[in-house]
């Protein structure tokens, strides 16, 4: 039997939706969880409740947009400091937006958030995890339509749709899965890559018009952040995972993902254009 109480864990956007309702989950099995987010105000309210209705006071900010990368890299770095063992690192944060973004750094925002981050982030806290923890990479079904990684022009200074955009990003999720762990094969470090569904969340908040449009043409067929959740926290913290690594998940089981997403040359070929696009940050 796996115990919880003596593990740590760190969530991005764990303010809000599935990595809400992950972090209020895993407080309840007593670990100590790092809740990367943006808003200082919204992160502390968040700790209280949870302090307020689990009783975990383990919980702790690491303030952190994600869409710079050299707040990434401090990020991390604020974490390699306090000397702790991670144990389980979710990557759950994600945007999508209506509009081409750029973020400071000059990236298409969705592909640096959604992707880059989480590169940076999680190669940068290697150094920092326990000998059987767990990488969880929040995909999405979403990367059936779209068949590779435009290389040419990852940025979409051309064609940029919303749609689109967003399941490159998704996409770049599951490559970079497959990709870490083939890269992490002797050791007993696992990575797995969940889909939870369609689920409601704050995903797109920031957008009007076509996303709320949207979020009502598909509010009959969208689960509580909760239910998305479950499959978060199956692939976090069930025992029958134990040494499992490279897989996709959705509700609770193991999916085959559609076969350009574990394409081994676009896996390795995104590895080394993400490497270099996050290098100088």
């Amino acid at each position: 039997m796996i115990t919880f109480k003596n593990k740590t864990a760190i969530i991005t956007g764990a303010t809000n939706g599935i990595g809400l309702a992950t972090t209020r989950e895993l407080a309840k099995l007593g670990m100590e969880i790092y809740l990367v987010c943006r808003n200082q105000t919204k992160g502390e309210q968040v700790i209280q409740e949870i302090k307020n209705t689990i009783g975990n006071d383990k919980l702790h900010l690491l303030l952190c947009d994600l869409s710079s990368l050299s707040q990434v890299r401090k990020t991390a770095q604020d974490f390699i400091r306090l000397n702790k063992q991670l144990d389980l690192l979710v990557n759950n944060a994600g945007i999508i937006n209506t509009k081409r973004r750029l973020t400071q750094d000059n990236y298409e925002e969705m592909f640096a958030v959604n992707h880059l981050a989480h590169f940076l982030l999680t190669n940068l806290l290697l150094v920092s995890m326990s000998d059987s923890a767990r990488i969880v990479n929040i995909a999405s079904g979403a990367h059936i339509l779209i068949r590779g990684i435009n290389f040419g022009d990852i940025n979409f200074q051309k064609g940029f749709k919303m749609l689109k955009v967003y399941s490159h990003s998704k996409l770049a999720n599951l490559l970079f899965s497959y990709e870490l762990a083939k890269r992490l094969k002797n050791t007993k470090i696992t990575v797995n890559a969940v889909d939870p569904g369609e689920v409601s969340t704050g995903l797109g908040q920031q957008n009007k018009g076509l996303s709320s449009i949207l979020y009502w043409v598909m509010k009959p067929f969208i689960q509580s952040p909760e239910k998305g959740a479950y499959t978060s926290i199956y692939v976090a913290t069930s025992s029958k995972l134990k040494g499992v690594t490279g897989k996709y998940f959705r509700d609770c089981k193991e999916k085959e993902p559609k076969p350009w997403a574990k394409n081994d040359e676009m896996a390795n070929k995104l590895w080394t254009v993400s490497l270099k696009m996050v290098s100088n940050y």
